[in-house]
């Protein structure tokens, strides 16, 4: 839970996502009526914020920031590109007050390559850390579980994904308030001899350390919530991800056209409305909007590119966690006591 007198400075990409300023300015508007001590940062083109601002209350107005960017990254934008070119998009300087300590964390819904590239070479990664990952938390049985890393490494060994368990392991006991959370590695099946060489590698480096290991697990159990935290390259845990998203879309759209099909269907779908309204409330993918790129030396948080008003608000109150549970020194604090002694080892 966050404190009703939460008091840190967030740095928001204005005009990051699919739809920019008709997304991120509302949602800051809502989240400054529930946190009257919060500060943000708005860092966008200038003027035009200034005119999305004119019917602002005083009292709201006066927790936000202006900060002018004079560039945008495009959502098909390349890394290198955005990296180079872009030296004053809106992603580039609200990362940088990040990095100057202006702001506590950055949050943006713009592309997700760039925000990784960019962020990486701004912030660096932390002690030990070869590479930062993107990780959120999905909806299951029991609660809730944190995945990572989705989609922003590929090639990896072994010892990265021990240092995946790591960062995921100080995230969840961070943000959930467990000591040491249950940390189980995605494989084709729970049986020690199955899985790549590096997924048997990584498994034994985790099993060495001091995290609570659970084992292997498949990609059934991710959502049955046997584990605190599920460790995968990006491409497994990207493909896991957007299936599980395909996958409600799909149970959505066949629910609501067989409660179409007639008068009879309308009415058992109208007395089942109750049901199917906390049903959909319970996977809401919006209610888990919002990504950390765990590993950098600060608190930058990606949100999905398509996300509402309600879906953003959720992304700023991860990061807005992140702060108050000071996740970057966390997983340093795990590193000395494991990945540092793995290393000597």
């Amino acid at each position: 839970m966050i404190n009703k007198t939460h008091n840190s400075t967030l740095a928001i990409d204005a005009m990051g996502g699919d739809f920019g300023l008709e997304v991120t300015i509302p949602a800051t508007l809502d989240i400054l009526k529930d946190y009257p001590q919060l500060k943000i940062i708005l860092v966008g083109e200038q003027n035009t914020i200034k005119k999305q601002l004119e019917t602002c209350p005083d009292t709201i107005r006066q927790q936000i920031i202006i900060q002018h960017a004079s560039q945008v990254v495009g959502m098909d934008e390349k890394p290198s590109s955005a990296l180079r070119g872009k030296k004053d998009s809106s992603m580039r300087v609200a990362i940088n007050l990040v990095k100057e300590g202006t702001a506590d964390a950055c949050i943006s819904a713009g592309n997700t390559g760039a925000l990784m590239a960019i962020a990486r070479f701004v912030l660096k990664t932390l002690p030990g850390i070869d590479r930062p990952a993107i990780c959120t938390a999905l909806p299951t049985r029991v609660g809730h579980t944190h995945m990572l890393d989705l989609g922003a490494n590929i090639d990896l060994s072994a010892q990265h994904l021990f240092e995946f368990a790591v960062m995921g392991s100080a995230l969840s006991s961070a943000v959930n308030n467990v000591d040491k959370p249950s940390i189980g590695l995605l494989n084709i099946g729970q049986e020690e001899m199955k899985g790549s060489e590096q997924v048997q590698q990584a498994s034994q480096l985790i099993a060495n350390s001091s995290l609570n290991y659970h084992g292997f697990v498949e990609g059934d159990d991710i959502y049955k919530g046997v584990v605190d935290v599920v460790v995968a390259d990006g491409f497994v845990g990207n493909i896991a991800l957007k299936s599980s998203e395909g996958i409600a879309k799909m149970i959505f759209f066949y629910l609501k056209r067989e409660f179409n099909r007639n008068w009879l269907t309308k009415l058992a779908g109208f007395v089942a409305l109750p049901v199917l309204k906390a049903f959909k409330n319970k996977i809401d993918p919006r209610k888990y909007n919002g990504a950390s790129l765990v590993g950098l030396k600060g608190i930058v948080v990606k949100s999905h590119g398509g996300a509402d008003i309600f879906s953003f608000n959720n992304a700023i109150k991860v990061a807005m966690l992140a702060v108050d549970n000071d996740v970057p020194k966390k997983i340093s604090k795990i590193l000395e006591g494991n990945l540092l002694a793995n290393m000597d080892g």
